[in-house]
C-alpha cells in the first residue's frame, strides 16, 4: 500500500476534468465517485490509473483528500460525483455476424452499441458469420474484418462442427477463449450441430485444456413414432407465441444437460452451458459439478458453469403478443414461474454469469410467424440497464450486478487477469453509471445495426453515462466518442 501512496503523491495535480471531457491517455488519471463498486461493496473514493491504462490502486475519499493536500503534479481527475463507478461489462455471448452477414450486424455497429451500454469487452460467437470461426483460416478472415473497426475490446470463440477437431489446438494457440457447439440444428447450414461421435472426438482432443467448451444445450424430442414436436405444431396458429413455446419444451434442455453430464464425468474439460432457459437444467449441472469436485477437480466451479440471459430474467411467455417475433429466441422465453426460479438461482449464486446472446437479423427475417422467423433477441446495448431494472426492484446491489455481468464472464473467457473487476493490475475498463436515472428505449437511442427490440418503448432503470476502455473515453453523454481503438484479444504471432 505504501507504494500506491507514493505513486499517487507523484501524480497528483490540480486539473479536475468535468464530466464529458476527454482525458489525455499520455497522462495518469484519478477517477472519483461517491459509489466506487468493488467486489465487497461500495466506497466513496477513487480509482488510480497509470499512463498505460492499467489500474494502480483503489482508494477511499479520506485517503485521497489527505494525499491531495499540497501537491501539484501531473494527474487528470475525472469526478463522476453521484454516478456509480463500475468495472466495464464483459459480454461473453455476442453474435457479430461479420463477415458474410454484415447486414445483420458488424464489428463497428456491435462495438459502438457495446460502448453505449457500458460494455468494454465482447466475445464474438463463431456463428452467424460466413465463414464461421471453425478453422484457423476462418479466424484469420474474421480478424481481418475486425481490425481497426472495434470501439471496445473483442475476443473470439472458436466453433465446434463435425470434423474440425484437428483445428481446435491451432485455434487455442491463436487465442480463442473457448469453443461453442450446438447439440441441435443451429439454424444456419454452415454451422452443423455435433452428435455422439463428434462429441467423443472433441472431448478427447480438448481433455485437460484450460479453456471452456460451451454448448447450446437442446436435444430434439420425438413422440416415439418418428414424429417431432414441430410436426405436431403444424395445426396450431404460428402467429401465437404459445405455438412456438410448445415446440421447444424444457425437456429438450434437460435431456441435453443430462447428456453433457455424462461427458463431464468422463473427461477433464470445462463444460459451459449457454443461455439456460429451463430452470430444471441447473440441478443437473450442480450434480455433475459435485461429482467433479469430489473427484479432486481444482477448476473454477469444478469446470461446470452456466449462464442465463437478460431476456429470460426480464420477460415471460405470458406477456408476448401475437406476431411479435422480436421476442423469439432458442431456447424460448418461458413462463413467469420459470423466470422467478431463475431469479432464485441468481440470489443463491447457482448461475455463474449473465450475457446478452445478442443475435440480431434484418427486419425481413422477423415475419409474424413464430415457427419460421429468425430466432434471436437484440439487446447488447441495454443489458446493464435491463439487469439493473429487475435487480434493483429485488434489492440487489451494484456489486452483485458486477459479479454477474463483469467478473463472471471475464472468468469464463479466461480474461480475469485483465478484465472484469476494479483491481490493481487490471485494465482500466470503467463505466460511470447512474443507477437512479431512467429512460424510455426508443429507436433513436439504438446503436446496433437493426433497430429491433422486444423492449421498445419500455422504461428502463439505470443509465450508462460514460464508458472508458483502458482509461480512454469511448462513450459520453449519449454519443460514442472518438475513433475505433479497441483491441483484438488474440495471439497474432500464432495466427499469422
Amino acid at each position: 500500500m505504501a507504494a500506491f501512496y507514493y505513486l499517487l503523491i507523484t501524480f497528483i495535480g490540480t486539473e479536475v476534468l468535468g464530466r464529458g471531457l476527454q482525458p489525455d491517455k499520455s497522462e495518469n488519471q484519478l477517477f472519483l465517485s461517491k459509489r466506487v463498486v468493488t467486489d465487497s461493496g461500495e466506497i466513496d473514493g477513487g480509482v488510480l490509473v497509470n499512463e498505460n491504462g492499467i489500474i494502480e490502486g483503489i482508494f477511499t475519499r479520506d485517503t485521497i483528500d489527505k494525499l491531495f493536500n499540497g501537491y501539484d503534479k501531473n494527474l487528470q481527475v475525472i469526478d463522476g460525483g453521484d454516478w456509480a463507478l463500475m468495472a466495464g461489462v464483459v459480454d461473453s455471448h455476442v453474435h457479430v455476424n461479420e463477415p458474410g452477414r454484415t447486414s445483420w450486424e458488424g464489428f463497428v455497429t456491435a462495438t459502438r452499441a457495446g460502448a453505449a451500454g457500458g460494455i468494454t469487452t465482447i466475445v464474438d460467437m463463431p456463428l452467424n458469420s460466413v465463414p464461421p470461426t471453425t478453422s484457423i483460416e476462418n479466424l484469420k478472415t474474421k480478424v481481418s474484418a475486425a481490425k481497426e473497426e472495434v470501439y471496445v475490446d473483442v475476443a473470439f470463440w472458436g466453433g465446434l462442427v463435425p470434423g474440425n477437431e484437428e483445428e481446435l489446438q491451432k485455434l487455442v494457440k491463436a487465442g480463442v477463449v473457448g469453443f461453442k457447439g450446438f447439440l441441435i440444428d443451429s439454424g444456419v447450414s454452415e454451422f452443423p450441430n455435433v452428435e455422439g461421435d463428434d462429441l467423443d472426438k472433441i472431448f478427447t482432443t480438448l481433455n485437460g485444456s484450460d479453456i471452456a467448451v460451451a454448448f447450446h444445450a437442446e436435444l430434439p424430442i420425438s413422440d416415439g413414432n418418428n414424429s417431432s414436436l414441430c410436426d405436431k405444431c403444424e395445426n396450431l396458429d404460428p402467429v401465437l407465441y404459445s405455438t412456438y413455446l410448445s415446440s421447444r419444451p424444457p425437456q429438450m434442455e434437460i435431456d441435453a444437460a443430462t447428456l453433457l453430464a455424462k461427458y463431464i464425468a468422463k473427461y477433464d474439460v470445462h463444460v459451459h452451458v449457454v443461455h439456460v432457459s429451463a430452470e430444471g437444467v441447473i440441478p443437473i449441472l450442480e450434480k455433475a459439478r459435485e461429482f467433479r469436485i469430489q473427484n479432486g477437480s481444482k477448476r473454477w466451479r469444478g469446470g461446470v458453469t452456466a449462464e442465463t440471459c437478460h431476456h429470460y430474467l426480464t420477460l415471460s411467455s405470458e406477456q408476448i403478443p401475437p406476431g411479435r417475433t422480436e421476442y423469439k429466441c432458442s431456447p424460448p422465453i418461458r413462463d413467469i414461474n420459470n423466470k422467478l426460479r431463475l431469479w432464485e438461482y441468481i440470489k443463491q449464486r447457482r448461475i455463474d454469469l449473465i450475457a446478452s446472446d445478442h443475435s440480431p437479423s434484418v427486419a425481413g427475417l422477423k415475419s409474424p410467424n413464430f415457427m419460421t422467423a429468425w430466432g434471436g433477441v437484440s439487446s447488447v446495448q441495454f443489458g446493464l440497464s435491463l439487469f439493473w431494472t429487475e435487480a434493483k426492484a429485488r434489492g440487489y446491489s451494484l456489486s452483485t450486478v458486477s459479479h454477474f455481468l463483469s467478473s463472471g464472464p471475464a472468468r469464463l473467457a479466461g480474461l480475469h487477469d485483465k478484465k472484469g473487476a476494479l483491481k490493481p493490475g487490471l485494465d482500466a475498463d470503467l463505466v460511470f453509471f447512474d443507477p437512479d436515472a431512467s429512460f424510455v428505449l426508443t429507436p433513436d437511442k439504438i446503436f446496433y445495426k437493426n433497430k429491433l427490440s422486444p423492449y421498445m418503448y419500455k422504461v428502463l432503470t439505470g443509465k450508462v453515462m460514460q464508458t472508458y476502455v483502458r482509461g480512454r473515453l469511448v462513450f459520453n453523454d449519449g454519443q460514442v466518442y472518438g475513433n475505433p481503438q479497441g483491441k483484438l484479444l488474440i495471439n497474432e504471432d500464432e495466427l499469422y
